[in-house]
Order: structure tokens, then C-alpha cells, then sequence
């Protein structure tokens, strides 16, 4: 019964997001997939453009990328300079992580801050989106995540975030504060 339902949902071309919800820093969205449980697992879209564009998303994205990460190692903090920014849709696949972007711009009422959610394969409901912040994830175990983006452009990395500011991994809500 619920694959029929699935499937008729799929012909008629209604596989709609639940939520595109901006955070603390609002170029910080967190995306809630619908998701379609069956006996055989689930099926949930990551990604449609219209429904996107439609949640204030308006990037076309060209590449995807995935990564394997032991627990505990951090990957990031990757940026890119204007007019190159990048736009980037993350996803776990497997595993469990700490997800984190900070806000480096200068003049940014968000200047110095950071927004940390915890991204899951055992909760597929969240994809994380980040525009031209510096982001960065640390696994809680081991993990397979997804990035993909919007046009390719040259990546930088920085070795701390900024003079006199922290990352706590530990997730505590959504809004870190330095």
C-alpha cells in the first residue's frame, strides 16, 4: 500500500520539501527533505531546483563530491573569495557529524559567529546549505558526506577561524557563540 502511494506521488510529480528554514546567520539554511518510509528502507529527494528556487535557494548546482572521515577529524574550514563564492548542499550519507559554517565577513551583523547542527543518515530529514561561509564538519563516527555544488571556483582553507574565536564541537543548538 505505501509503495503504491509512492509511486503514484512519483508519477505525479509531487516529492515536495518540508521546510527550507534560514538560521542564526541567515545564509545558513537547513533543508527538510520529505522522506517516504517503506518496508524496504525509504526514498527521499535531496535535491529539485524548483522547490529551491521556490525555498530561496536560487543556485544551480554543477558538481558532486563525497568524502569518507574517520571519527573525530575535522574537515574545513574551506571558503572562497568573492566573486568566486560557492554555494554548497551537504548531506551525510552514512554516519553521524557535527556540521559547522562561520561567518568571516567583515561588516556582517554575523561577524565572529558560527551555526553548528548535527547532520545524520540515520535522520535523513536535514541537508545542510551554506553560502560563501567557511564550512567544516567533524564526524561523531565514521562517515560518508555529500557535498555538492554550485560553479566551481577556486578554495581556500583556513588553519583557525578567526584571532580569539573557538569552535566548541560539541552540539549545543544551533548558534555557537565565540
Amino acid at each position: 500500500m505505501r509503495y503504491s502511494l509512492l509511486t503514484q506521488q512519483l508519477h505525479m510529480g509531487s516529492m515536495p520539501f518540508r521546510s527550507f528554514v534560514r538560521l542564526e546567520i541567515p545564509d545558513v539554511i537547513l533543508v527538510e527533505p520529505v522522506v517516504f518510509p517503506d518496508i524496504r528502507g525509504f526514498f527521499a529527494e535531496l535535491y529539485k531546483r524548483t522547490d529551491f528556487l521556490a525555498g530561496g535557494v536560487p543556485h544551480d548546482f554543477v558538481q558532486v563530491s563525497l568524502s569518507k572521515s574517520r571519527r573525530g577529524v575535522v574537515r574545513g574550514l574551506h571558503y572562497q573569495l568573492k566573486p568566486m563564492e560557492q554555494g554548497k548542499l551537504v548531506t551525510v550519507v552514512k554516519g553521524r557529524v557535527v556540521d559547522v559554517a562561520v561567518d568571516v565577513r567583515r561588516g556582517s551583523p554575523w561577524f565572529g559567529k558560527y551555526v553548528m547542527v548535527e547532520l545524520s543518515a540515520d535522520n535523513p530529514s536535514f541537508s545542510g546549505y551554506r553560502q560563501a561561509l567557511p564550512m567544516a564538519f567533524k564526524p561523531l563516527r565514521m562517515t560518508r558526506y555529500s557535498y555538492t555544488y554550485r560553479p566551481r571556483s577556486t578554495v581556500h582553507s583556513m588553519r583557525g577561524v578567526l584571532p580569539g574565536m573557538t569552535l566548541k564541537w560539541a552540539y549545543h543548538g544551533r548558534l555557537g557563540k565565540t
